[in-house]
This record gives C-alpha cells, structure tokens and sequence, in this order.
C-alpha cells in the first residue's frame, strides 16, 4: 500500500492538484493497467488505510453547509491535517484518511489523531461534523459540487444520480500483493458484503421522512450509480482487466474510479479498498467495522491462499441479501446461501467473527458492537416519542464526544 500522501492522490488537494492528481485527470490506457499491475506487484499484504466521511454541519441548525474549501485551506496548517484531509462529491462534506498504516493498529491509531485534529479544526471554523449515512432532512439540490476535474466529470456524467448522492461512508484499503490475487479476494467477499452492509446501518431516514429502510445511502448510492453494488466474479486479473478494458474502448469510464463497486482492486493503491458499510455514529464503533472488515478482506486471503474450497454464489443470490440488509439492517432475517436457510441478522457479527477467528488470532484484532446498530438506535427512539430533531442532535453530540478524543477498542 502506498503512503499517506498518495492515498491522496484521487482527491481533491488545493495547491497540489496538478502534481498529486494529474495521471487521474487524463485517459486511461493499457499503460496505465501494466502499471497496475506492478504497483501491485510491489505491494505489502495486510497494511491498512482507512478512510471516513462527515457531513459539514452548522451548529445551531444542524443543516449541512458548504464549507469544505475553508476546512481544507485550514487544514494545510496542520502538519498531521494537511496531507489527512480530503474532499468528495459535495462542498458539505469532508473525509479524513489514515493513510498506510503497518497493519490494523497503527491505522487506527494514525486515524484516531486525525479525528481528534479534524473536530478540534472544526470547532474552531464554527461547524459541526455529522457521522449518519445520510443526512435526515437536507435538500441534495442546495449542496454544491466541489470544483475539482474529476467531480465536474461525475456530475457531467451522471447529472441527477451525482447531485442525489448526499451519502457518507466508510472505507478501508487492505494491501494485498499480487494483483490476480487481489481480484480474487475481492470475489471471495463478494457474499460477506450485505453482511458487513447489516452491521453498518444507520441511515433510516432522507429527504425529510423515514425511507423505512436501514441503509438509505446504500439505495441511494448504489442503487443509482452504474458500475456500483456488488460485482460479477471475475476468477482474476485477466478478466478483470478485459472488463476494463471493453469499458476504456467504448467510452464508458475514462478513470479507474468510475467504477465504484462496493468492493473493487484499487488500481492506485495496490490494495483491495471494501466500501459498502455507512458511515458510524460513534468512533468506537468504526473502529470496530473497521477492524471486521480488514479481518474479513484478510480471511480470505488466507483462505485463497490456502486453498479453501469457495463457490462464487450467483448474483441473484447475494441481492437477496443486499436488499435485505438495505431494509432491515440487522433487524430482520438473512440468508445462508449455501444452506438456502434463513437466520437473524444479529447472527452476521457471530458469523463473520467464527469466520475470521484464524487471520483474527494472527494479526490480534478483536471486533465488539454494541446491542443496537445506528439505524436501530434512531429508530427506538422515534418510538419512544423523540422528534427528528432530537435524534439527529443525540447522533451528532455522540459523534463529537466519540471521535474528538483518542478512543480504544
């Protein structure tokens, strides 16, 4: 995996576009994937990039404002911030990334202190930083886009599907070396995704009314956005690079992120970048997503590795899960594919967690989720008489008590 200042390389950097981003504004070409394959070639297994996403919030209201462009100028002197902070779709949003830690534990460490860095700046801008997958009642049509090359292409690509995607996540990179085995790992987590989806939920509510899902961001995003969701299986690199490829000839993509799978080999990075889960209300509990997925994504390594028989389930069996996690969270049933039988969702944390016992063990991570996920949490207390409003505001406060300090696991 590649160092904190290229992980920034397909963001936006005032001052820094043109060095930092400029192979990512022009076309891509076979050039470009042979590169592909050395920076894979090149890469270390098991270190760790995480990237989260806040909505810019105002502090009396709680809408979302467009203040990125100040946030980030700000950050610039902050010798942690300045290579930390980036921006995404919207001016009302901010990301803050770890960069490539050793493994897991400096990841996160490296993440903690950039939280603690990035609420300590926005206290001090006046604004708040929100932590849900979607904001609750905010008009996408009021949220500019930022000016950067690669957003005015989204937008002129995708008009509506760009301007309705108020969404926040999180992300993690895991290096793996060898890019047909990337592409392969990426295959093998293809059925873990709604899983992880369920546990992350906590985006009930857009546009001003409950959706009556759990993951609103996740119908929101990937249910509009093409090249999205979960992919086809490919078997490997040469079928993947084939895809690519086909997309380049006929004028589909002209950069590696248009395709935005929820799980995908980060071409850039050297990594297998895992996208699906919302974004955390606490910081205890994207430290703990975090942790899953990095132990998910190295299982089945290991178990590529070793040989560990794996069958890629049919697409139409994996989207019976996804629209399950999308509408009931971990509040409903999933499935077991390979058993064609239904189970609590709550049993996913003690699936994936018997699962990944082994690489768990090895690299001495431990996961811990609390009784109810975000969406559940906000949800119990709408039923208990809380307005919109309120529920919003408790999220937000225990975002800023969570992430503003150095919290462990």
């Amino acid at each position: 995996m590649r160092t904190a200042a290229a992980a920034r390389a397909s963001h936006w950097t005032p001052g820094r576009l043109e060095r930092t981003n400029a192979r990512s504004l022009n076309v891509m070409n076979s050039l470009d994937l042979d590169r592909a394959a050395q920076t894979f070639a090149e890469s270390v297994d098991f270190t760790v990039g995480v990237e989260e996403e806040f909505s810019i919030l105002e502090a009396g209201t709680l809408e979302m404002l467009p203040r990125f462009e100040e946030l980030r100028a700000a950050a610039d002197a902050d010798p942690v911030l300045q290579d930390a902070v980036a921006g995404e779709l919207i001016s009302s949003e901010i990301e803050i990334i770890s960069g490539a830690g050793r493994d897991l534990h400096d990841a996160l460490a490296r993440q903690r202190e950039r939280r603690r860095r990035l609420f300590a700046l926005a206290g001090a801008h006046g604004v708040l930083l929100g932590a849900t997958g979607t904001h609750p009642w905010a008009d996408y049509r009021e949220q500019p886009i930022i000016a950067t090359e690669h957003y005015r292409r989204v937008e002129e690509g995708l008009k509506y599907v760009a301007w309705r995607n108020n969404t926040f996540s999180l992300h993690i990179h895991l290096g793996v070396r060898d890019i047909d085995r990337a592409v392969r790992v990426c295959d093998r987590l293809r059925p873990v995704l709604p899983l992880l989806l369920a546990i992350s939920a906590n985006s009930p509510f857009l546009d001003g009314r409950d959706s009556g899902l759990h993951s609103a961001r996740t119908q929101a995003f990937t249910k509009s956005f093409p090249r999205c969701g979960i992919p086809d299986a490919f078997g490997g690199w040469a079928a993947y690079r084939e895809y690519i490829e086909f997309l380049l000839r006929t004028n589909s993509i002209v950069e590696f992120t248009q395709v935005w799978w929820s799980v995908r080999p980060h071409v850039a990075f050297g990594t297998v970048e895992v996208r699906i889960c919302d974004a955390q209300a606490t910081a205890q509990e994207s430290d703990a997503l975090a942790a899953l997925m990095v132990a998910c994504a190295a299982q089945a390594t290991r178990d590529l590795d070793e040989g560990v028989p794996f069958e890629d389930p049919p697409p139409r069996l994996v989207e019976e899960n996804m629209w399950r996690a999308i509408r009931y969270g971990m509040s409903g049933r999933m499935i077991d594919l390979q058993r064609g039988e239904e189970y609590p969702s709550r049993g996913a944390i003690e699936r994936l967690a018997e699962w990944t016992a082994p690489v768990r063990g090895e690299l001495g991570i431990d996961v811990a989720f609390p009784e109810r996920n975000g969406a559940e949490r906000q949800r119990r207390m709408i039923e208990a008489g809380a307005s919109r409003e309120d529920v919003f505001a408790a999220s937000v406060q225990e975002t800023k008590e969570t992430y503003s300090q150095e919290v462990a696991v």
